[in-house]
């Protein structure tokens, strides 16, 4: 291993001096600065650190804010931050800000040096020379179809790059609408099962009396409605990934015979007596808490411990600072093609507008949005009024936002004050099924990315809805 210079930034003489002695044993070479300002010092004479050791409280300065004031460096240099403030709000903002970990004192000798061992790797792959002359860290490649290179998307392709080799089960949590199914995607296809099948079930979609079927597989007559035998989810992403999506949604029954296959690696068709081996990887989502889901009885604790071998968080929308402008300009141009039509870059207004709306919908909205203006605009250029975003649900100045009121309207909203006359031309010359897609998208963008409350709304069942995007996608 290289020996590479470390930066310990720490005010306790003591500490600084035991993390040196063990960066030193692992062979590499410590440098202590015992304040923020004498940090800043060591970075201009010394630029080709290797990662940097940083206490939070500093004698002259909160750790997060000297980042917060020297966005260089998290750009520059992996910054793995100590505290022993061990919250979680800490370790977030630590991470939004760039942070390429958080470690909680005391710190075990092994944790330190495995976390500072990835830190290097991170800083060897990137490129070291800057157009400016210093040391400038490389952004990941995004895996599978991401868009977006915000410090906490970064985070993530670094998780999903760690995880894919692994045969360890997932559990993807965040918002509707984040894109746990991309993510979970994209661990598929970075692993060793990416020539295998990526076969992904929704639990929320399908009646519970159907759900153990469309897992397990059925025999023929073993129910009602059992015209011929059939392989499940489970069976059918042999060799490959099985995406449980909702996860939380699954019946208690279904899963004690879940937790059962993930011990065994085996499956039981309903109404067989044979037990079939399968391989596959399991990789599931939930837009809910699942730790509250556990504690309230809704989810089994042996399960949950068996699926979080590894979380990972899809972060809102909201939070990703910088990707709503690559997301919007990528989804337009995608659209256009599909529509056969040309489109200009967005004005600066307009995208201006769309980085200051909080998104309750997230990347499922900022999707559906473009979709809607790519079909409802001619081009070459979008008019103002392609995004009504409503002043209900747009961010407020960055020191004083607050969550968006509820029942804020999405920008799909088209405002009751409208000309009806206006809104026939808008749809003319669209089919029926086209308009029926701009409801339902709208619907859901009204219900902030929850199918069951948009369901509620349009008076069908949520399975309804499942399907018809289902095929949507299909066909797009």
């Amino acid at each position: 291993m290289a020996r590479e210079k470390i930066l310990i930034v720490e005010d306790l003489a003591s500490l600084a001096m035991a993390y040196a002695a063990q960066i030193e044993k692992a062979g590499h070479q410590p440098f202590v600065a015992h304040s923020a300002a004498a940090a800043l010092a060591a970075l201009a004479e010394t630029p080709d650190f290797g990662a940097i050791l940083l206490d939070l409280q500093l004698p002259d300065a909160d750790g997060l804010e000297w980042l917060r004031a020297n966005p260089g460096i998290c750009e520059t240099y992996p910054v793995i931050v100590v505290t022993a403030d061990g919250s979680l709000s800490r370790a977030i903002e630590a991470m939004r800000i760039g942070a390429f970990d958080f470690l909680v004192k005391p710190i075990a000798g092994a944790r330190l040096l495995a976390v500072l061992a990835s830190a290097i790797e991170l800083g060897k792959s990137a490129s070291r020379i800057a157009p400016t002359g210093a040391p400038q860290k490389a952004k990941k490649a995004k895996p599978g179809t991401f868009i977006g290179n915000s410090p906490l998307m970064q985070e993530v392709y670094r998780q999903i790059e760690c995880v894919a080799s692994s045969r360890a089960t997932v559990f993807i949590t965040g918002e509707s609408g984040t894109g746990k199914e991309v993510c979970a995607e994209a661990i598929h296809g970075a692993s060793g099962r990416a020539g295998g099948p990526f076969i992904a079930l929704n639990c929320g979609a399908i009646p519970e009396n159907l759900l153990e079927s469309e897992i397990f597989g059925h025999l023929k007559g073993s129910f009602t409605g059992a015209v011929s035998d059939r392989v499940g989810a489970a069976q059918a992403a042999h060799k490959g990934t099985l995406f449980l999506d909702e996860i939380c949604e699954m019946p208690l029954p279904l899963q004690v015979k879940l937790l059962r296959f993930l011990q065994t690696g085996s499956i039981q068709r309903v109404g067989s007596n044979r037990i079939e081996e399968v391989d596959v990887r399991i990789v599931c989502a939930t837009n809910r808490d699942p730790e509250r889901e556990v504690a309230e009885g809704r989810f089994r604790e042996d399960l949950f411990y068996r699926l979080a071998v590894v979380p990972l968080h899809m972060p809102p929308l909201r939070e990703r600072v910088g990707d709503v402008r690559e997301l919007a300009e990528g989804f337009l141009q995608r659209f256009a093609r599909e529509e056969g039509k040309t489109f200009n870059p967005l004005a600066a207004a307009q995208l201006a507008a769309l980085e200051q709306y909080r998104w309750p919908g997230n990347v499922r909205e900022l999707q559906n949005v473009m979709r809607r203006a790519a079909v409802l605009h001619m081009g070459p250029d979008l008019p103002a009024s392609a995004f009504p975003l409503s002043s209900q649900v747009t961010a407020p100045p960055a020191a004083a936002q607050q969550p968006a009121p509820v029942g804020a309207r999405s920008p799909v909203e088209i405002d009751r004050a409208t000309d009806v006359l206006a809104v026939v031309n808008a749809v003319k010359g669209l089919t029926l099924d086209e308009l029926e897609r701009i409801a339902i998208e709208a619907a859901i963008d009204n219900a902030g990315g929850s199918l069951p409350s948009a369901a509620k709304a349009l008076g069908v069942s949520p399975s309804t809805l499942y399907r018809k995007r289902e095929r949507w996608m299909a066909a797009s």
